[in-house]
């Protein structure tokens, strides 16, 4: 039987003040919930007075903030999403707050489970207990506990920072010269008629692949790579030293050994190994690729003895259009935001056994925002939903990410419906024009609408162990997984169709030109991952006060192989270090490789093969982190994931030494 859509799974719109009392509500609930358990007598603690209890006192309590932290990075009224980030910084002290009770924890480390899935629950729970410093002693408690609402307090405020910043630039006609005239149309114009080009994505990457002037784009990627270069520079930098004087109170040997234990990798040794096993192919592949775009620079400008940063994303688009003769606007197109999406469902839904329905008259928080249901295609059960938020406007996150709202888990004998969003900034509708992606947004997009399945097909029981709460690197595997789809030609056969068109395909002769330079950029792409992952690491593993920039301008320096920008501050620009992925970083190279596994199973199998999806919808997408990662690759894969398809990918030689990497992280056995 069908569920009735909702309009309103999450509450999207509110009145000034109203995030700020629902937020309190939600801290004052969990408090009582929480006080409960810690008072019980020791006649009366079970596992269901306890653990069971702690669980789901602190589901309710996500499921009734994260929706309202979102607000902070999508509400239009800037004063509302005011609330949503103080709500946030609110939210993460009280999670601090709340693992850092040693009545709790005592409460629930004696407790004895039933059953396989409710030790699973307990020991990751008294993990996440220990590693805020239940072990210490009470005075030492008290400074893990004082420090960790610090790092809340810094990283709330470097992300709204970013999400706040309003950089541009105004350029003259001439100075954007060879920029396409469809983005100039989305531009805003100064009073004295310049085009005032944003940081934010579909600003300054037309810019930076297309204008010819070199010193327009310098200009701009200065402006990039300096957002908020004083203030966020100086919050990494005090968040750095508050995290490895926290992880010395916590008896670790770093930050960076503190993140790591009960991730994959396990230690920072075998990260530290991993990086350095890529950075010699890779470098061998970008000079390549760099003496490639010197050549090409050299016609332009026949005096250049270098390539700049500022050269890189330009001088790589005009090798896609002379090699493969390739313009993104032609590209654009057949590319319809709304084509892509319901092809994206089209190609997915069957594979998965689902299928996807738009809620007409759905209540959201912007125009333009979207709601979609998720449905079980064996018996019609709501199964999820799903907004998507894709296009810019003003206080709005600038990058590409999938947030979690409502998690899936188990009420009584009923599962609750999770709920997240995918927020995006692609190039908005102007006038009769719908949006029109680039490839590399429908490659974004898959990537995204990877991490939503994760979270959306779920069935543990269990709010904190659902979804893509799973080991830190293994989180982009489903996404990054994803992404190799929208490189097959039946894929981007099914997901095109001309905008004024829609029959009319994406031709096959362009087409195979799009996938035939897949590779011009790989290079770069991945070099560029290695960089920041180096430096992540550099930041996590230092024994005393860092320089972010330095640290940051000496791999650039190393591993890029060209100066990188005099001034520039990059570090402070980049989200992930302030957002979960301190220490975190190389999991987007590492879990690469799992996901190149799982696409040559499916490559083998049949890229659409039904039974394959299924397995992959059991293994993968369905079992969060009931068991250690290990063990659902190997229960999808049927054997240990290689480093071979990585190195096969980028088609760069293998080190002499295999290095230590995601083929060597551990055993199968059940946890």
């Amino acid at each position: 039987m069908t569920s009735p859509a909702l309009t309103f799974p999450i509450k999207s719109h509110y009145r000034p003040g109203e995030i700020t009392a629902l937020c309190d509500a939600a801290i004052g609930a969990a408090t009582a919930a929480l006080a409960r358990i810690a008072a019980l007598p020791p006649e009366e603690r079970s596992i269901d007075t306890t653990l069971l209890a702690f669980e789901t006192a602190m589901a309710d309590f996500g499921d009734a903030t994260l929706p309202l932290t979102l607000m902070g990075y999508v509400y239009p009224d800037p004063a509302i999403a005011a609330e949503g980030s103080a709500c946030e910084e609110k939210a993460g002290m009280f999670v601090v707050s709340v693992f850092t009770r040693r009545d709790l924890y005592d409460a629930i480390k004696n407790a004895v489970t039933r059953t396989p899935e409710e030790s699973r629950l307990q020991k990751e729970t008294l993990r996440q207990f220990k590693k805020n410093g239940l072990a210490l002693p009470d005075d030492r408690l008290a400074v893990v506990r004082a420090k960790k609402e610090q790092l809340t307090q810094l990283e709330v405020e470097f992300t709204a920072n970013l999400n706040n910043d309003t950089s541009s630039i105004g350029f003259s006609a001439a100075e954007l010269d060879g920029v396409p005239k469809e983005a100039l149309a989305t531009f805003a114009r100064t009073a004295s008629g310049l085009y005032r080009v944003t940081t934010k994505y579909p600003d300054y990457i037309p810019v930076m692949q297309n204008a010819k002037n070199g010193g327009t784009r310098k200009r701009l990627y200065s402006a990039f790579v300096n957002r908020q270069a004083e203030a966020n520079t100086r919050l990494l930098t005090e968040a750095i030293e508050v995290r490895r004087e926290c992880a010395r109170e916590l008896g670790y040997g770093s930050w960076a050994d503190y993140r790591l234990d009960g991730r994959m990798a396990k230690s920072t040794g075998t990260v530290l190994a991993f990086l350095d096993g890529l950075k010699e192919p890779l470098k061998a592949k970008i000079r390549s690729d760099l003496a490639a775009l010197l050549t090409h620079k050299k016609e332009l400008e026949p005096g250049a003895d270098r390539v700049e940063p500022w050269d890189l994303a330009y001088l790589t688009e005009q090798e896609r259009k002379r090699k493969f003769a390739l313009d993104d606007e032609a590209i654009r197109k057949f590319f319809p935001f709304d084509r892509v999406v319901q092809g994206m469902f089209d190609c997915f839904g069957p594979l998965f056994g689902v299928r996807f329905a738009e809620v007409t008259g759905a209540k959201v928080w912007a125009p333009g925002v979207k709601l979609y249901r998720v449905i079980n295609a064996a018996d019609e059960r709501t199964l999820a939903y799903i907004y998507l938020d894709m296009f810019p406007r003003d206080g709005k996150y600038g990058h590409m990410m999938m947030v979690p709202l409502i998690s899936g888990r188990a009420k009584g004998a009923a599962y609750t419906v999770p709920v997240t969003a995918i927020v995006g900034n692609f190039r908005a509708p102007s006038g009769d024009i719908p949006s029109l992606l680039t490839h590399d947004d429908v490659e974004g997009l898959f990537h995204e609408f990877g991490h939503t399945l994760h979270g959306s097909l779920t069935r543990v029981p269990y709010a904190s162990l659902s979804g893509s709460s799973v080991e830190w690197d293994f989180v982009e595997t489903p996404s990054q997984a994803l992404e190799n789809w929208a490189w097959e030609p039946a894929v981007l056969d099914s997901i095109s169709g001309n905008y004024a068109n829609p029959k009319e395909k994406l031709p096959a002769a362009l087409r195979d030109r799009i996938i035939a330079a897949r590779d011009l950029d790989a290079g770069l792409k991945y070099t560029r991952m290695l960089v920041i992952s180096t430096e992540d690491m550099t930041f996590h593993t230092a024994d005393g006060p860092v320089d972010v920039t330095d640290i940051a301008d000496k791999a650039y320096r190393d591993l890029m192989g060209i100066p990188p920008l005099e001034g520039g501050h990059e570090p402070a620009t980049i989200g992930h270090f302030m957002g979960g992925y301190d220490a975190g970083y190389y999991s987007y190279l590492w879990a690469e490789v799992y996901a190149l596994n799982i696409f040559a199973r499916f490559k083998k199998d049949g890229l659409f093969n039904a039974a394959t999806g299924a397995a992959y919808r059991h293994w993968i997408l369905e079992q969060g982190n009931m068991q250690d990662g290990t063990v659902l690759l190997f229960g999808f894969l049927k054997k240990e994931p290689g480093m071979d398809v990585f190195y096969e990918r980028l088609h760069i030689q293998p080190p002499a030494t295999h290095p230590a990497g995601p083929d060597r992280s551990g055993n199968h056995g059940s946890s």
